[in-house]
């Protein structure tokens, strides 16, 4: 069962972050899926979905990729979308200190131009060191970026927090970033 969570979450994440014409979904303006029309087109691939799994990813994902609305009629991830969509987020002062994770491999490109957002809407940080540790491990040897966040948005710079606690930032120039090594 958990391996079967597993690939479903895997399949929302790409259809309502990236490419919902995977499966022929349609996303509102601010990424907003229909449950029953999502249930629907999953099943069409032969993949079993019901609402209570779909339930049980969305309240177990580790990273709380998903949201529901209100009423639980619509379903859409919470950050990372490489698609154009507005979600709405408040600009908000962060905490003096963010962290980003990344690989060795990308530190030359990043001291040269900072952090870009590259084909999402953001650049994603985190108040946690040891979430920026795993997601740097995703992409090689892992490193650590100490991003002076509180200093950047006093010149300005406009930070938000996602539902599921990621913060947000258009670009995080090399200025701003403290380079552990």
């Amino acid at each position: 069962m958990e391996k079967q969570l597993k690939h479903i979450s895997k399949l929302l994440s790409l259809v309502l972050r990236h490419e919902p014409e995977h499966i022929g979904l349609m996303l509102d303006s601010e990424g907003w899926a229909s449950v029953p029309e999502l249930i629907e087109k999953v099943n069409q691939k032969g993949i079993h979905l019901d609402f209570a799994t779909l339930q049980i990813i969305v309240d177990t994902n580790d990273k709380k990729r998903f949201a529901f609305d209100e009423d639980k009629t619509h379903i859409r991830a919470n950050q990372g979308h490489s698609i154009d969509i507005e979600l709405n987020l408040k600009s908000l002062t962060p905490p003096a200190l963010l962290f980003h994770g990344t690989a060795v491999k990308n530190i030359a490109a990043i001291r040269e131009s900072g952090l870009r957002k590259m084909k999402r809407h953001h650049v994603h940080l985190t108040a946690l060191e040891e979430t920026a540790i795993k997601v740097g491990q995703r992409h090689g040897k892992p490193v650590v970026l100490i991003i002076q966040a509180l200093v950047m948005h006093e010149q300005n710079h406009a930070f938000y927090l996602s539902e599921n606690g990621v913060w947000l930032a258009d670009h995080v120039p090399p200025a701003f970033i403290i380079f552990k090594e």
